[in-house]
């Protein structure tokens, strides 16, 4: 590679020298995700990976896919690039888990429009960490160069992520019963949806994303704004591992409440929420006043301080919560299935 160079493609916008060296830069991060599976390291035409089917009947492949979204704006004007990595893996790793299925490996893909070596270092470091807490391997990606097309600045972190498990472990909601208790995981704050509104909110192109705010207890607008999004892998593997009978999952990003608690729901039931029974994260009061937001918008667009909900027997939910402590995750006993229409009740 040393002698790869094009003068013709560098005049173009295009320094593939440079992407040498982010992947230099970024080799040691991204080798420091492996898990038992990996096979070889980056640098080929595709990840390898050798999955353990022991145990199981029927393995199943579940993937995800997703990217940060317009958050990764605030990363920009903030110069704080290392954090935006952990949302990309957590959009897709907290889908998977969602039908029980363990993460496996990941890929990430970057266009900008210039490849600053140092820069995707800094964006493939969040990517490393977003995958060791979702326990799975980063076993490649890929960074393109678009000049013309995006300002040298201008960075689009998307991924995506496989998983397995076994088919009579899938949860599909399909156990779903009248009187199962609710548990909430509690986010980080806004995570990577609803961004678009936030912007507009702030006018963060113009605001002074640095200064402290005191509605945050001294934290600064971007700081608040930046914080990863929660990856709830462990808190779910560790339940069921535990024995905990997960009867359905809802992972809170886009649409809110309205639109993903339902996605959980079977004909007949429906969720009752106590919107009173969970912290709501002083973000969410400052971006509602900030926009004069009706409320039901904001639980319609943001998870307002709960990143996951899952539904238990009521008789395993203390286990249950027992269980997301240890894993490090904050639970809440926020509602119940009842007989409904399958949607969501907010109360």
């Amino acid at each position: 590679m040393e002698n790869s160079h094009s003068a013709s493609y560098a005049a173009a916008g295009v320094d593939v020298t440079a992407g040498y060296e982010a992947v230099r830069r970024i080799r040691p991060m991204v080798e420091s995700t492996y898990i038992p599976g990996v096979m070889g390291t980056i640098g080929g035409f595709g990840g390898l990976f050798a999955p353990d089917f022991a145990g199981m009947k029927k393995p199943v492949l579940v993937s995800g896919t997703d990217g940060v979204g317009t958050k990764q704006r605030i990363a920009q004007l903030m110069g704080k690039n290392d954090t935006v990595g952990i949302d990309c893996v957590a959009m897709c790793v907290n889908d998977i888990v969602c039908g029980g299925a363990a993460p496996l490996f990941f890929l990430d893909y970057i266009a900008c429009g210039k490849n600053d070596p140092a820069r995707i270092a800094e964006l493939v470091s969040g990517v490393a960490e977003g995958c060791r807490q979702a326990e799975c391997a980063l076993v490649g990606g890929e960074t393109a160069e678009h000049p013309g097309t995006m300002a040298p600045e201008d960075y689009d972190l998307a991924g995506f992520s496989v998983g397995i498990v076994d088919e009579e472990k899938i949860i599909d909601g399909s156990k779903l019963a009248e009187g199962d208790t609710l548990i909430g995981l509690a986010s980080s704050g806004v995570h990577s949806n609803g961004f678009s509104l936030v912007r507009k909110v702030f006018d963060v192109e113009r605001a002074d994303l640095s200064a402290p705010v005191a509605e945050l207890n001294g934290k600064s607008l971007g700081e608040a704004l930046l914080a990863p999004t929660r990856i709830y892998v462990r808190a779910v593997k560790a339940m069921l591992k535990a024995g905990v009978d997960i009867h359905a999952v809802s992972h809170i990003t886009g649409g809110g409440f309205y639109e993903n608690v339902p996605r959980m729901m079977k004909d007949g039931l429906a969720a009752r929420i106590d919107v009173a029974s969970f912290p709501r994260p002083a973000i969410f009061d400052l971006i509602q006043k900030a926009g004069d937001i009706p409320t039901r918008d904001m639980y319609n667009t943001f998870n307002m301080g709960v990143g996951m909900v899952l539904a238990v027997p009521a008789a395993q939910a203390e286990a249950a919560m027992k269980t997301a402590r240890s894993a490090g995750d904050v639970p809440y006993v926020i509602g119940s299935v009842v007989r409904g229409d399958g949607g969501v009740e907010l109360v």
